[in-house]
């Protein structure tokens, strides 16, 4: 099932879905002939999207909103904090290309802050699913929750069957002796390659998909930092506020105070623009690249 084939099943289910969107259809292209007056695009205005999408919360509807992922941050920040967050709305927030999903767009259109800034609204959930078939089992779950929700959108296909979405609960594909990959988002299917070629080189590594930032699974984490004698975390975000400082904030709260930690992030900078695989060869996120670092760090110890 696809994303769009969901929401539009979903919202044909409960007449309190109201999908909405900043002239981006991407994700969305078949569903205004299938709802109707329940389909909004506001155009170029996620400022006023989410003003809107606000309001119809208040009026007991379910708004999911649809706006690249730089801007509906970003851009709407204030309304997102002040009229979805203060006032707990059920507010969707469903943000495209984030990431290097952006790929050959500039730091303008890079969205590499946004979990730093979601996860810091109270009350506001964080998801990054790994692909889109893990997309589609997290997302019933989220929008029927009463929570406002930001969540990474990855329609990318993959290989990996993932396992049902126990809400707030990361999945852990394996567990490892020697090292830990704690991930989330489209770098999973890299990850998960990664641990092969790190595998043929003889340790023990295990593989976790973080795919609920807020609420973060602390157990998984607490569990693998007891269980291996490295944890790597990997994104394709700012190391400032991303998983990095998440799992240092639980390392420090369950008082692990000798956990190893390799940061595999972006440091005080943006990514250079390209191609997909050219971002990720260049940034050193390719398979080969994420497993030529973890061996690099192993080794020179």
């Amino acid at each position: 099932m696809t994303y769009e084939e969901l929401l539009t099943e979903t919202a044909l289910k409960d007449e309190r879905i109201i999908v909405m969107t900043a002239e981006n259809r991407a994700l969305v292209r078949n569903i205004p002939t299938v709802l109707g007056a329940r389909f909004v695009d506001t155009g170029i205005t996620e400022q006023t999207m989410v003003g809107m999408a606000a309001g119809l919360a208040l009026r007991g509807r379910v708004p999911i909103v649809h706006a690249l992922a730089p801007f509906l941050t970003m851009r709407a920040f204030e309304f997102i904090r002040t009229d979805v967050g203060i006032a707990g709305l059920p507010v969707k927030l469903s943000g495209y290309i984030p990431g290097f999903l952006s790929d050959g767009n500039g730091p303008t259109h890079q969205s590499i802050e946004d979990v730093a800034i979601m996860r810091g609204i109270p009350g506001m959930k964080v998801y990054s699913p790994a692909n889109e078939d893990d997309l589609v089992k997290m997302l019933p779950s989220i929008w029927a929750s009463p929570s406002p929700a930001y969540v990474r959108i990855n329609h990318k296909k993959g290989v990996y069957a993932h396992t049902p979405y126990q809400p707030g609960k990361a999945e852990v594909v394996a567990e490892g002796k020697d090292l830990t990959l704690l991930v989330y988002g489209f770098l999973f299917d890299n990850a998960r390659q990664a641990v092969a070629l790190l595998e043929k080189e003889g340790f023990s590594v295990g593989l976790v998909n973080m795919r609920s930032l807020k609420p973060v699974d602390e157990e998984a984490i607490v569990r693998a930092a007891r269980g291996s004698g490295l944890l790597v975390t990997i994104e394709d975000h700012l190391q400032t506020g991303g998983l990095y400082s998440i799992v240092a904030e639980v390392l420090l709260r369950h008082r692990i105070g000798a956990a190893e930690v390799l940061p595999l992030a972006l440091n005080e900078r943006w990514f250079r623009p390209g191609l997909l695989g050219q971002v990720l060869e260049t940034e050193g996120f390719t398979p080969e690249k994420i497993a030529e670092r973890i061996n690099s760090h192993l080794y020179a110890k």
